[in-house]
């Protein structure tokens, strides 16, 4: 009986074109910004949990879904790491603020919105833990809470008081220092209840108690310093 000749390799069915057959399957690669936006989420989350100590590289590479290789090709070590997650996450706060400043010229109804992006910030439940574990880990990391005063802290402040500026710019407010403004400013808005938050006291403020925080301290702040309020005093 003639048997069939069977050709090695070949396939049994019509197939799809080879370029359609490495395609599926084939995970989708993603540019290194996007990596990098990955690996900053899940860095956030493992230094709130863990904190800088106990949070590895090994771990932050995990949640992420990437090779312990892809991270350190992207970020070199974990000071780095830490360093541009606090980074990442003023970058969205800053750009937050920045855009509310360019929102018209009715400050009684801007200036809450921009407290409320800052006191979302301060009191957010990860910014929170993350001090804890920042203030507990001091000792053995100096470098860490010196890199989330200049990065985070500081930062915040000078984007209110970039914010506070443009309105005096546009004649709206009056001000000696913009900088010291926004210091007191933000320490009204935020100090006690992220003192509350911190020791265990109070669970964080939920988003309509912030609401009428920002307005109450707008309200207090612009009666000493609106231009109206000036020229009368």
């Amino acid at each position: 009986m003639a048997q069939a000749t069977i050709r090695k390799g070949a396939p049994a069915t019509p197939s799809e074109p080879a370029e359609a057959r490495r395609a599926r399957g084939r995970p989708q690669q993603r540019c290194d910004e996007e990596t990098r936006a990955v690996i900053l989420e899940a860095a956030r989350h493992e230094f709130a949990a863990r904190g800088f100590a106990a949070t590895s590289m090994e771990n932050v590479a995990r949640r992420a879904g990437v090779s312990t290789k892809t991270l350190y090709r992207i970020v070199p070590d974990k000071k780095a790491l830490f360093e541009a997650t606090v980074t990442h996450r003023l970058d969205r706060f800053v750009s937050v603020v920045s855009l509310r400043a360019c929102e018209g010229g009715d400050i009684e109804a801007a200036l809450p919105d921009a407290l409320l992006a800052c006191a979302e910030l301060v009191l957010d439940p990860e910014v929170i833990a993350l001090q804890r574990m920042i203030l507990a880990d001091s000792d053995k990391f100096p470098d860490i809470p010196e890199t989330f005063y200049i990065k985070a802290m500081r930062r915040s402040v000078a984007a209110l008081a970039e914010w506070l500026l443009v309105q005096q710019k546009r004649g709206l407010i009056v001000l000696d220092d913009v900088e010291a403004a926004a210091g007191m400013l933000l320490g009204m808005l935020v100090f006690q209840p992220q003192r509350d938050v911190m020791f265990g006291r109070k669970p964080p403020p939920t988003r309509s108690e912030l609401e009428r925080r920002a307005k109450t301290c707008s309200a207090l702040f612009l009666r000493g310093c609106r231009r109206g309020a000036v020229a009368r005093a």
